[in-house]
Formats: C-alpha cells, sequence, structure tokens
C-alpha cells in the first residue's frame, strides 16, 4: 500500500507510518525549527522593506556553500560564514545597518558570479557521486539532514528566535520610525546590524530545508500574509510564524503521500496559495465594501 492511499484510508495510521521514518522525523524537527525564525524574521524582513537583502544573501547562501565544498570544507560552515558576513558588509556600507537597492544589486551580482565559478570548479573537480550536493544547495535536502544537522537547526533556530524577540521591541520601534526611535536614543544602527545577522544566520538555515533559490518565499511569504490579515505586529508575527510551521508541516506530508513532489516545491506551493487566497478575499473585502457604500440610502 503506498503512502499516499494509507493516509486517504487511514489518516492515523498513515501519519504514524510517516513519522516512523526516521529521516521524516528529522525533517519536521529541523524543519519546525527553521519555519519558526523564518516566520519571526521574515516579519521584521517585510516591515523594514529588506525583502530584497533576504533575496541577496539566499545567492550568498550559494554561493558560501559551494565555496566551502570546493576547498573541501563542510558546506554548513560555508553557509554560515559567508551569509552572516556579507549580511554584516552590507550594514557597514548603508545608512543606520541598512544597505540601498543599488549597494545590494551589485553584491548580488558579484556574489552570484563567485557562486557559478565555485560551481563550475566543483562539478569539474569532484565526481558525480559529490556533484549532488550542489544541487541540494540550490533546493535544499531536507530529508537528507541526520540527527547531528537536526540538533545544530533546532539550537541555531533557538537561538536566533531568543535573540530576535529579546530585541522585538525596539526593532519594531526603529523599524516603523527610524528618526524618531534614534532621537529617543534607541541604537539604530547596531539593532540594524544585529538584525542582519540574524537574518543571515536564518539565511544559512533555511537553505538546508528549501534551498538557496527558495528561502526568500519562505521569509517573505508567511510574513505577507500575516500583514494581510492583521496589522497589530504581535499578532502578526505570531501568525507568521505559524503559516510557516504549517506549510512545513504540509509541504513534508504532500511529498511523503506524493513522492515526486520534492518538499521544498509542496513547501512553497502551500504558502503560494495561502498568499494568492489571502489576496482574493481581501479583494472581494474591498469590491463589497464599494458596493455597499454605493447602494447606501443614508445620506
Amino acid at each position: 500500500m503506498t503512502a499516499a492511499v494509507l493516509a486517504v484510508a487511514n489518516p492515523i495510521s498513515g501519519l504514524q507510518h510517516m513519522v516512523g521514518h526516521a529521516f521524516i522525523r528529522h525533517g519536521l524537527i529541523a524543519g519546525t525549527a527553521i519555519a519558526a525564525t523564518a516566520g519571526v524574521i521574515g516579519y521584521f524582513l517585510v516591515l523594514r522593506s529588506q525583502v530584497f537583502t533576504a533575496d541577496a544573501l539566499s545567492h550568498v547562501a550559494f554561493t558560501g556553500g559551494l565555496v566551502a565544498l570546493t576547498i573541501g570544507l563542510d558546506a554548513r560552515a560555508g553557509l554560515f560564514v559567508a551569509t552572516i558576513g556579507v549580511a554584516l558588509l552590507l550594514g557597514t556600507i548603508g545608512p543606520r545597518g541598512r544597505a540601498d537597492d543599488v549597494t545590494i544589486g551589485s553584491t548580488f551580482a558579484w556574489i552570484l558570479g563567485v557562486g557559478v565559478l565555485a560551481l563550475s570548479i566543483f562539478t569539474t573537480g569532484h565526481s558525480t557521486g559529490h556533484g549532488t550536493a550542489g544541487v541540494n544547495i540550490l533546493f535544499g535536502s531536507i530529508y537528507g539532514l541526520d540527527a547531528s544537522a537536526t540538533r545544530a537547526a533546532a539550537l541555531v533556530a533557538a537561538a536566533v528566535l531568543a535573540l530576535a524577540l529579546l530585541i522585538s521591541r525596539p526593532l519594531l520601534f526603529a523599524s516603523l520610525d527610524e528618526a524618531v526611535a534614534a532621537a529617543r536614543g534607541v541604537p539604530v544602527r547596531i539593532l540594524g546590524f544585529v538584525f542582519l545577522t540574524l537574518v543571515g544566520a536564518t539565511a544559512a538555515e533555511a537553505t538546508q530545508a528549501v534551498g538557496a533559490l527558495l528561502i526568500l518565499g519562505l521569509l517573505a511569504g508567511p510574513a505577507g500574509i500575516a500583514m494581510r490579515v492583521t496589522s497589530r505586529p504581535h499578532r502578526a508575527m505570531a501568525l507568521s510564524t505559524a503559516i510557516a510551521v504549517g506549510a512545513v508541516w504540509g509541504g513534508l506530508g504532500l511529498s511523503y503521500a506524493a513522492p515526486k513532489l520534492p518538499p521544498s516545491f509542496s513547501i512553497l506551493t502551500l504558502i503560494t496559495i495561502a498568499y494568492l487566497g489571502t489576496v482574493g478575499v481581501g479583494a472581494s473585502i474591498r469590491r463589497g465594501q464599494r458596493l455597499g457604500a454605493a447602494v447606501d440610502p443614508r445620506p
């Protein structure tokens, strides 16, 4: 009996069968930790209009991982060093810890070029068996995480979340009104550097779940949905986290039931459907409000 048939015939047995595999448990634990972090960090990325920074760091993750593999190091070392290092560099170049679009775009192009060079060197200098590592960095390999990598993902996510929640109030103030926050003594520039460090660490971890090419969807998608649903910051932050975690769980379930669907594709598909749903519902509400105003008999 296939996983899909078992899940339909008996959902409880299907779920038990699914979590009976070690690679599924590792994916669920690591994916939950990564998604929770992405939900919180992604909210501030959208709020601070720094989504383009996350897009650039996704390509930095690709390059860092491949450079590490090329020189014989663990890909995770390259992921963290590159993403956090470039994030801090962007903060140094930009005013108050934020780089402008020109700076980010220039860095984006240069880093991507280095990544293409590293990919070429790696694929020509290593065996075919090792050549799949580049594909895993690009598209994620959440089913390939072992117990050690799962623990590392959970610990990094816990540290990022703890620090993000610790600075959430001043960061929220600085994000909503930077000038007033600076005038009130909030260390806006330092907060910018700390936040970029958290973004870099989150991008490095998220690469293992959805890959460098799709990080942006996990970071920006749930936050975009949450901010369409509510304007209250803490509620939106919590909702963004819940959506990201739900998408990871649902995506892993879909890819297990239909093995031809890659987990990263399933996760991002669910986020996209949810985002389009909020756009459609919002448009319907606005249309209904306009029609109501048009037929309102009151003077």
